[in-house]
C-alpha cells in the first residue's frame, strides 16, 4: 500500500503539473491512488503560484500584477496544458458535431474561434478575480489562489469515479476514468473542502472559512454540471475534458470567493 501511494503522488504529479517527477508505473491501481492524490498537486501548484503574487504585492506593484503573476503560473507549471484542453472542449462543444467529428477536432492542434474566446474570458475571470481578491490583502490573494488550484484538481479526482466512462479507449481520459471509488472520491472532496474551511477561519475568522468552503462547493457543482454536459456530448472523458473541468472549478472558486 505505502508503495503504491507513493507510485500515486508520482503520477498525480507527472500527470497533473510539470514539475519534474518521473512517472514509473500506468495501471489502473496506480491511476486511482495517482487522481484521490490530485488535490495535493493543487497544494503545490496554489502554493507555488501565491509566492510571486504575494512578493509583488509587498514590492508595491499594486494588486493587478500580483493577480496576473498568480494565473500564469499555475498555467507555466503545468505547461498550458489544462488551459489547452478547455480550448479544445470549447471547440468541440460549440461545433455541434456528433461525438465523433466533435472528438476528431478536439483532437486537432489548432485552436478555434470557440477555444480562442473561451481562453480569453476565462483567463480575464481568473485575473479579474485575484485583483479583487489581493486588492484586500495578501492573505486573501495568497489563500484564493491555493484553495482554487485544490479545488479544480479535485473536481479531476470526482470526475474520475466509477460509472463514468471515457470518451476515447486511448489517452488519459481512458487511463483515469472510472478508477476512483465513490466512497473514496467523497472522503477525499470531504477533506479538502473542511481543509479550505479551516484555513479560512485561522487567517479570517469563522465567516471566511465558511466563504472559502461554499467557494469550493462551488467551484466543483460547476464542473460536474460541465462534465455531464460532456459526458452526454462527447459519450465520456478525455484528457482536454478533464482541462476543461480543472479551469472551470478554479474559475467559479475564484469568482466566488471575490464577492464580498
Amino acid at each position: 500500500m505505502t508503495s503504491l501511494n507513493s507510485h500515486g503522488l508520482r503520477f498525480a504529479f507527472g500527470t497533473l503539473t510539470a514539475l519534474p517527477v518521473r512517472v514509473s508505473r500506468w495501471d489502473r491501481g496506480t491511476a486511482r491512488a495517482g487522481m484521490l492524490c490530485a488535490p495535493l498537486a493543487g497544494l503545490a501548484v496554489g502554493l507555488l503560484a501565491a509566492v510571486p503574487g504575494v512578493l509583488f504585492l509587498w514590492g508595491g506593484s499594486g494588486p493587478l500584477v500580483a493577480a496576473v503573476a498568480s494565473a500564469a503560473l499555475p498555467a507555466a507549471l503545468t505547461r498550458g496544458l489544462h488551459l489547452d484542453g478547455l480550448a479544445d472542449t470549447a471547440d468541440g462543444l460549440g461545433s455541434a458535431k456528433p461525438a465523433e467529428d466533435a472528438l476528431r477536432i478536439m483532437k486537432q492542434s489548432d485552436i478555434g474561434p470557440f477555444g480562442v474566446i473561451t481562453l480569453l474570458f476565462v483567463l480575464l475571470a481568473q485575473i479579474a478575480a485575484l485583483h479583487e481578491l489581493y486588492g484586500r490583502g495578501w492573505a486573501d490573494g495568497a489563500l484564493g489562489t491555493v484553495a482554487a488550484a485544490v479545488t479544480a484538481r479535485l473536481a479531476l479526482t470526482l470526475a474520475s469515479r466509477r460509472g463514468v466512462p471515457p470518451a476515447r479507449p486511448e489517452g488519459l481520459g481512458a487511463a483515469v476514468a472510472g478508477t476512483v471509488p465513490p466512497g473514496g472520491g467523497a472522503a477525499v472532496a470531504c477533506a479538502v473542502v473542511a481543509g479550505c474551511a479551516a484555513a479560512g477561519a485561522l487567517l479570517g475568522g469563522y465567516g471566511a472559512g465558511l466563504h472559502l468552503a461554499l467557494a469550493a462547493l462551488a467551484g466543483l457543482g460547476a464542473a460536474q454540471v460541465m462534465l455531464r454536459h460532456c459526458v452526454r456530448r462527447f459519450g465520456g472523458v478525455t484528457g482536454d475534458v478533464f482541462g476543461a473541468l480543472e479551469e472551470t472549478a478554479a474559475t467559479v472558486a475564484l469568482l466566488v470567493l471575490s464577492l464580498s
